[in-house]
């Protein structure tokens, strides 16, 4: 399959034509290349897909109606083989609305077999197959047209060593029983995909906004929202719309005109010329506002006597359980997931809380092993 002859996909036809075939197959292998640089959201370049008999470029750019392709994401009979598939999950949620399921990232099967901890697709394919990749197209503009014959075999090779990857990689994971666990993995990374923190919120994830009460806070809160927002409407990198630390020095001092704004530490003519007047009208809003209306403060894990402490024996615990089931640390549990078990237990403003959503730390094949001792060193019943 190494020398599989690659379609390049134009026209709907012909793509309706492929999935048709590959809606038959037990798995296909599936990629995306796209460019993201100052926008928002990924702008797809080329939609990669092999079933191990067909090997197929699809080009966005052109075509226009992808029913028939959303349709074969979401045919849970055919198993979508990916590799670190955070990003391409975005891609397709963002054009397709969809998240292809189920769906096997061959890094996180990697990791369950122990052949390292987020393991590129070029050393994977060495270490089983033997084959190096030339990497030298991962940089490429695949927004601009025409493709040259080098970027298309780099892009066709995603999904061509990737195919032949899968049988391998299915093989020792079932071997290992933790077939449940990939598939497990794969549904907590593509939630956070599907469900983002409302942008009313997007205060709580500034750096600094800590160091804001009151009033301050308040505008910080609204002038989040509102470059959030921003940024979404006009497919803008978030902070090309305003930086963050300008976003909080314009909290602190609340500017009531154009000429306070251009004093601002941080705040340039561009700024000014583009939002002064869109922020002058946020800071003003918050003016008026009573005292009860204005956001809690905000809390850390720092804040918290018990803090270091009860980190520590979270994370002996887990490195124990890590150890007894022959698993490194990392993947069964970082800093930055105890961190939001604690953060969702303790804080009464929690992003995971705001979202409905349970801690990493008690989903799926981690809860069943890590349950009980979280219990113990928290002392409370966990559900």
């Amino acid at each position: 399959m190494a020398n599989l002859q690659y379609q390049y996909i134009e026209t709907y036809e012909a793509l309706a034509e492929f999935c048709s075939k590959a809606a038959k197959k037990d798995a296909i292998a599936i990629d995306t290349e796209f460019v993201r640089t100052r926008t928002y959201y990924p702008r797809l370049g080329l939609l990669q897909a092999c079933d191990g008999e067909q090997l197929v470029l699809i080009d966005p750019l052109k075509i226009e109606q992808f029913d028939c392709f959303i349709e074969l994401l979401r045919n849970t009979e055919v198993t979508k083989i990916l590799h670190s598939c955070s990003e391409d999950v975005e891609v397709f949620w963002h054009y397709f609305n969809v998240i292809p399921q189920p769906l096997f990232d061959s890094q996180i099967a990697a990791s369950f077999c122990n052949m390292g901890n987020a393991l590129g697709y070029a050393k994977l394919v060495d270490d089983l197959l033997g084959v190096t990749l030339d990497k030298g197209e991962s940089r490429t503009d695949w927004i601009a047209r025409p493709l040259t014959d080098k970027q298309c075999e780099y892009a066709a090779n995603d999904v061509s060593y990737l195919m032949q990857l899968y049988p391998t990689l299915l093989n020792k994971v079932k071997e290992k029983g933790r077939l449940d666990w990939v598939f497990d993995e794969t549904s907590l990374l593509t939630n956070k995909k599907e469900i983002q923190l409302p942008s009313e919120w997007a205060y709580l994830n500034l750096k600094q906004n800590w160091m804001l009460r009151g009033k301050s806070l308040l505008v910080l809160q609204k002038l989040a929202q509102w470059r959030l927002d921003k940024a979404k409407q006009r497919d803008t990198a978030i902070n090309f719309v305003i930086r963050e630390s300008v976003l909080i020095e314009i909290a602190k001092k609340q500017p009531k005109n154009l000429s306070a704004l251009r004093a601002v530490e941080g705040v340039g003519p561009i700024e000014v010329r583009r939002h002064g007047k869109e922020i002058i009208e946020i800071v003003l809003s918050a003016q008026d506002t009573p005292n009860e209306d204005f956001p809690a403060n905000i809390q850390r894990l720092t804040d918290f006597p018990r803090f270091k402490a009860m980190s520590k024996a979270i994370r002996s615990a887990c490195e124990e359980k890590a150890e007894n089931i022959d698993v490194a640390i990392e993947i069964l549990c970082s800093k930055r997931q105890v961190n939001q078990l604690l953060k969702w237990l303790w804080l009464d403003q929690d992003e995971t809380r705001i979202m409905q959503k349970v801690p990493d730390l008690l989903i799926g094949w981690r809860k069943q092993i890590l349950q009980k001792p979280l219990e113990q060193i928290l002392d409370i019943e966990l559900e």
